[in-house]
């Protein structure tokens, strides 16, 4: 139907590239990537090594994929970032990260006396980016920019799993505004706002990186600690209650508390909810023993 030159001329024009790479890393042909807004001209890689042009852990990867698919037989769909630092070379690759779908498949003969297959490249960056900013509104509270209550649950039911599989300490810190009531009533919802905004921000600045912040709801927080004894969070944990009233007199001016309970997963715990209700009942103990403090249990 097609004469020879007619096919690589409908290769040549596809939109996304597509490479023909052999089982030991090679590119044996490059067609395609017409779509110059996404794409630029890979026909300088035909010869080459992915081990001559990658980062050697990059190109690992690449050949990790490839082995993969000639295994199987059936059609690989990897998504993967490609960036400047992935690339051999000063000024060869993009000065930002890219995202891309892979959609590799094995051929049925031979390239070059190797086993080979067709990776057809995508470039996805808008359409991550998008899925990112989706996820974040999703898990993130709209007032404080800290993670919502849904993020937390998955959180905590990630670090239960951690724990039962290899025994990793998580404690959690559960903590509200003392008199939150009163505060909203005597200057308005507004300086009630403005708490909290500074209660996330002080949790930023005085929190481990990796430590988990949500706001639970209304003026309660939580804190997920991974890798925390209870003892080392209770410390943590006084030196945010410590902060907060010279924070809130100053942003403001007001003054108030914070009341917490600590509680870290032990074998009992089969849910989130267990260590949740735990960590709770210590932050009311420390209600009714006088509030501005944090009690563990």
């Amino acid at each position: 139907m097609f004469t020879q030159q007619q096919l690589t001329s409908i290769l040549s024009s596809l939109p996304d590239p597509a490479f023909i790479l052999t089982r030991s890393g090679r590119y044996a042909a490059v067609f395609g990537g017409k779509d110059l807004r996404h794409y630029h001209d890979g026909s300088h890689l035909v010869g080459r090594s992915m081990f001559d042009v990658l980062k050697e852990e990059k190109a690992r990867w690449f050949a990790a994929q490839i082995e993969k698919a000639l295994e199987s037989g059936a059609l690989h769909i990897v998504e993967y970032e490609l960036g400047g630092r992935d690339v051999k070379g000063a000024g060869d690759g993009p000065d930002h990260s890219i995202w891309f779908e892979g959609r590799v498949q094995a051929l049925d003969f031979p390239v070059e006396g190797e086993a080979a297959v067709v990776w057809v490249a995508s470039n996805i960056t808008d359409k991550n980016a998008t899925q990112q900013t989706l996820r974040q509104l999703s898990e993130t509270d709209a007032l404080t920019g800290l993670y919502n209550r849904r993020k937390l649950i998955a959180t905590l039911d990630d670090r239960m799993v951690a724990f039962e599989r290899e025994k990793v300490p998580t404690s959690v810190l559960v903590f509200d505004l003392d008199n939150f009531k009163r505060l909203n009533d005597e200057m308005g919802h507004h300086a009630g706002d403005a708490a909290l905004v500074e209660i996330a921000r002080l949790c930023r600045q005085h929190l481990r990186e990796n430590d988990v912040v949500a706001r639970f709801g209304g003026d309660e927080f939580v804190v997920v600690m991974p890798g925390t004894h209870c003892r080392d969070a209770l410390e943590i944990a006084e030196r945010l209650r410590k902060s907060v009233p010279v924070s809130l007199r100053e942003a403001v001016r007001y003054e108030s508390t914070i009341s917490g309970g600590v509680s870290e997963i032990c074998p009992p715990d089969r849910t989130s909810g267990d260590i949740l209700k735990r960590a709770d009942e210590g932050l009311y103990l420390s209600k009714r023993s006088g509030r501005n403090r944090v009690s563990s249990l």
